[in-house]
């Protein structure tokens, strides 16, 4: 059950951002200019892809208060790569590099 949750928790921002970007692909297109950003963001940086997405309002942008937000969400994505390369360092039978 925990690893469900974890996998749940991992896919839940790709997830949300495909369905935006399916139901509503005028709000995404509006967002950004091409579809190459929208597509790194959902493979690398999903939780701030989704924020910017909802946070965005063209034409006045990303202002205030949101930065907050978007910059939390820069530390979950963040930190999600470093605890996974943590974990790897700490496998057993892992050679630590000298």
């Amino acid at each position: 059950m925990g690893c469900l949750f974890a996998l749940g928790a991992a896919f839940f921002p790709r997830i949300m951002f495909v369905i935006l970007w399916i139901a509503r692909p005028v709000y995404v297109d509006a967002v950004f200019d091409t579809w190459i950003w929208p597509l790194l963001g959902l493979i690398f940086l999903p939780f701030t892809t989704l924020l910017w997405v909802l946070l965005d309002q063209p034409p006045v942008g990303v202002h205030g208060w949101d930065w907050l937000w978007i910059g939390i969400a820069v530390l979950l994505d963040l930190g999600h790569y470093v605890s996974v390369a943590a974990q790897r360092n700490q496998m057993p039978g892992r050679a630590t590099p000298a």
